[in-house]
């Protein structure tokens, strides 16, 4: 299993980045939902601007042909016909509510994901991470194998590795 056990950091690495960039990437499925939240709503505020354009649509009709619909208009504006008195009372102007709300302005929110440079850096710190975590005992093993070497004379590959040394039983040139 030498080589092979350094490759798991790689897969790690791979399978983290491709995970994380499904879930929570730009285009994976958290950021999918959210878009797709933005447009139900915006679905239904075209819907309400529909009925909205449909009621002024009734109104512009009505008053370029009905002329009662115009005297209506008129007189909630402050017009009258000639035998009609009005009394104004002062400070309700103010008061008087719009015939039909225009609708509302709405923007699609950017959707919220971690970027793919940042998930590239999980992804690679975990895989650095693992393979540190994995060489670091391969490491000091040949580190203590090499000082072993430098005492005794012999050389670096002539020296068992510690499993492999018990298995074999003691050495009579190292009893001194």
């Amino acid at each position: 299993m030498g080589s092979v056990k350094y490759l798991i950091p790689l897969w790690v690495g791979i399978v983290v980045y491709t995970l994380f960039s499904v879930v929570r990437g730009p285009v994976g499925v958290s950021a999918y939902q959210q878009l797709r939240r933005e447009h139900d709503k915006l679905a239904e505020n075209m819907e309400s601007l529909r009925r909205i354009n449909k009621e002024l649509e009734i109104t512009k009709d009505a008053l370029m042909y009905d002329k009662e619909t115009i005297e209506i208009y008129a007189r909630d504006l402050g017009y009258s016909n000639g035998n009609e008195r009005f009394i104004r009372i002062v400070g309700l102007e103010g008061m008087r509510k719009p015939l039909i709300e225009p609708g509302q302005l709405l923007t699609a929110a950017e959707p919220q994901a971690i970027s793919d440079t940042t998930i590239k850096i999980v992804a690679f710190a975990l895989g650095a991470g693992i393979f540190l975590c994995m060489g670091i005992p391969d490491f000091l093993e040949d580190r203590q194998t090499r000082r072993r070497s430098r005492k005794t004379g012999r050389t670096y590959h002539d020296w068992p590795s510690e499993r492999n040394a018990e298995a074999e039983g003691p050495h009579p040139e190292n009893d001194f």
